[in-house]
């Protein structure tokens, strides 16, 4: 019996302390609550922003020439610090981008511009080559002649440009003694990379290594294949969302969601009586390990992606259900309390599991071929799922065992 009220205790600590880390952060760590100013990253129908749609100019693009070009403007906008806008192909040639924070467009398109100067540098500034010199850039994996296979940025040039590269790097190589034997990769002026040179590159081919994963290798070639594209973007559409517009819909989404949440407990407390009361507790468990989760991972939540969480939130509802009805189904065949709460468990697992991975793999499939809000709903809805899962099967069941342990009545 103390063993249960210990452990019950110690659980309902732990979600009190969830749930005021998800409020409030942890100072000592740097971990803002939900609602300041560092939390949960709004998206631009919240927070307020500016709407840019692109075009094509000229003949129309191939797949890869857009894909591209999105490298480019992403890798802009990671530059300026707007690493919370979204950049998405919109048809066959558009590209729409949304920069949360930026209320007039105008200004959104003087600082992203259309296209970017991409230049290589030597280590006294001289530009060596630029984007018109490369043909071609993509991620790959083998072995650069260092006995071992790595991610790696492979490179081919133009043929007028092989002996400009090749007297560049002979200088860069005999500066080795100095410690700046080294070639920038520069992207309007900013450094994005600066690999070391350690021979001369006779070659119209050649790799850029640097202890890069697959993500990192892929985002500096599409960096580098940006300065090479083969047509234009010009705006075509420009837009801005106010900041009040979005707060009205902050605030009526969490009251909203706020009421719903209470009237799923009071239900659920209602017609499963102590049941229905740890369901209620797992509920508050959920809500602050979501909190957290959108912190930390700073993804951005949009009006669509409160829709996901709210989603989630009945389906963490609708798991406790099915367990307390399959344990109710126990205590009717006779079986005592402990038993029935076991096998009622072990009946709901299949049902809720199976419902869950199918729902994930919708959001799975939203978020691979979803654009703009499409892609904030499947994310909040994946991340809500697996909570949801972890709640119902995870801490409704400690603290049902607790119950029974305590020979409290659960139903």
């Amino acid at each position: 019996m103390k063993k249960a009220i210990a452990t019950f205790c110690l659980m309902i600590v732990s979600i009190t302390c969830v749930l005021a880390i998800a409020l409030f952060g942890i100072r000592a760590w740097k971990i803002p609550g939900v609602f300041e100013e560092d939390g949960v990253r709004l998206g631009l129908d919240l927070a307020g922003g500016s709407t840019i749609v692109y075009d094509a100019v000229g003949a129309a693009p191939s797949a890869e020439d857009m894909n591209t070009a999105i490298s480019m403007i992403r890798s802009r906008l990671d530059l300026l610090n707007y690493s919370e806008a979204t950049v998405t192909l919109s048809g066959t040639r558009n590209i729409r981008v949304e920069i949360p924070g930026i209320s007039d467009p105008e200004e959104a398109v003087q600082k992203l511009g259309a296209t970017a100067v991409l230049e290589f540098a030597d280590a006294d500034g001289n530009i060596v080559l630029d984007g018109r010199d490369i043909r071609a850039a993509y991620a790959a994996y083998g072995d650069t002649g260092k006995g071992y296979q790595e991610y790696h940025v492979a490179l081919e040039l133009n043929s007028d440009a092989v002996s400009k590269f090749a007297e560049a790097t002979r200088l860069a190589a005999a500066r080795a003694a100095q410690g700046n034997n080294y070639i920038s990769i520069n992207l309007d002026g900013n450094i994005i990379s600066s690999p070391s040179v350690e021979r001369e590159i006779n070659s119209d081919t050649c790799v850029i290594t640097g202890n890069y994963d697959l993500a990192g290798a892929e985002y500096l070639a599409g960096i580098i294949s940006a300065g090479n594209l083969p047509f234009a973007l010009q705006d075509i559409q420009l837009s801005a969302t106010g900041p009040i517009l979005g707060e009205k819909s902050l605030q009526s989404s969490l009251i909203a969601g706020a009421i719903g949440v209470a009237l799923v407990m009071l239900f659920m407390i209602i017609f499963y009586r102590f049941a229905g009361m740890i369901s209620a507790i797992a509920l508050i468990a959920y809500v602050g390990i979501i909190g957290v989760t959108l912190v930390i991972s700073q993804a951005n939540l949009s009006l669509p992606g409160i829709a996901g969480i709210v989603l989630s939130i009945g389906m963490a509802v609708d798991a406790n259900v099915i367990i307390f009805e399959r344990i109710k189904e126990e205590f009717r065949s006779g079986k005592s309390q402990k038993a029935a709460v076991k096998s009622g468990f072990s009946q709901a697992f299949t049902a809720i599991l199976d419902s869950n991975i199918t729902t994930l793999i919708a959001a799975v499939v939203l978020w691979v071929f979803g654009t703009g809000p499409i892609i904030g709903f499947a994310t909040t809805l994946f991340m809500g799922i697996l909570i949801s899962m972890f709640t119902a099967i995870v801490v409704t069941r400690i603290l049902l065992n607790q119950f029974v342990n305590m020979n409290i009545k659960i139903g």
